[in-house]
């Protein structure tokens, strides 16, 4: 197998074809199939395409031997909104199919997702309710929007991910997503999470340790230095280096959501563009696993 964006999809449309049983449409069934609209979702993020017009009438040109039947613009956001559970799962299938689904190793962090930069958009925005005020440390700035939390392992395949508002406590937020993918964590042993000081907290370590994960954090000021922090440097520069990934090649920040659907199928969107190119190097031998520079022309 070679490293292109067409190779890419098209092991990813067999895939994603072979493991999503999708239900049987009433009437005539549509031109676009769900597997195509994934494949084509996946395709938007890794060229870099922020306008849904704009990526329809370059994919009516330039791709229309992968994809013979393309719908408006409006057809296909309805369509993109519709199909989070099927990204969701699509996430979690090639996650499973890589051989990093069996490391027990994860590295968990939070970043922002901005969703209005001036007040009468925050007054009007659809997201009222949904997003919130927060600060980013790393940026020293405020930000209206979202968190998204994500627990990947150490290159960068996402093995849970959540969006939250960002006036939560980190540790809430954690233990929610760990709560509702029981089963995920049950299949993993001698978990090691890997957190910023942010998690701190002894609770929250014991209620770890009962579902069987052991917490490696810094120490806080005026703490004993903890076993393994020697490591940390190194260890949190992978999660920056993902977040950099999701931030600087795929456009995380400038998704243009304006409703909650919206932008959790677009952060959903660009998630699954990694995890896809992660499996995709994976199966193929890549020296870098999170590379994607074979698929971004």
């Amino acid at each position: 197998m070679t490293q292109d964006l067409d190779t890419l999809l098209t092991a990813l449309y067999v895939k994603i074809d072979d493991t999503i049983r999708t239900p049987r449409w009433r009437g005539r069934p549509p031109l676009l199939t769900d597997s195509e609209l994934v494949c084509l979702a996946v395709a938007q993020v890794l060229l870099g395409a922020r306008s849904e017009a704009h990526w329809i009438r370059y994919a009516r040109i330039h791709l229309a031997g992968m994809f013979p039947y393309l719908p408006q613009r409006s057809g296909y956001n309805k369509r993109l909104r519709a199909a989070l559970p099927l990204i969701k799962k699509a996430i979690r299938d090639l996650a499973r199919d890589s051989d990093f689904w069996f490391d027990n190793h994860w590295i968990v962090d939070s970043t922002p997702i901005p969703c209005g930069m001036s007040r009468p958009t925050v007054q009007r925005s659809d997201l009222a309710g949904w997003a919130g005020y927060g600060y980013c440390a790393s940026h020293s700035r405020f930000f209206w929007g979202l968190r998204l939390y994500l627990v990947c392992t150490p290159t960068g395949m996402p093995i849970l991910w959540a969006l939250a508002n960002p006036k939560i406590g980190e540790r809430e937020v954690l233990a929610a997503m760990l709560d509702v993918e029981a089963g995920v964590v049950a299949e993993h042993d001698g978990i090691l999470l890997i957190s910023d000081k942010g998690f701190a907290s002894k609770p929250f370590e014991r209620q770890l340790a009962e579902q069987g994960i052991e917490l490696l954090r810094p120490s806080r000021k005026r703490e004993k230095a903890r076993y393994g922090e020697p490591m940390l440097k190194k260890v949190r520069q992978l999660i920056e280096s993902v977040n950099d990934t999701l931030k600087g090649q795929l456009d995380l920040e400038q998704h243009g959501g304006r409703t909650f659907a919206g932008v959790a199928v677009r952060v959903a969107q660009r998630l699954l563009a990694m995890a896809a190119a992660i499996w995709h190097n994976n199966k193929t031998g890549a020296p870098v696993t999170r590379s994607l520079i074979a698929y971004d022309h």
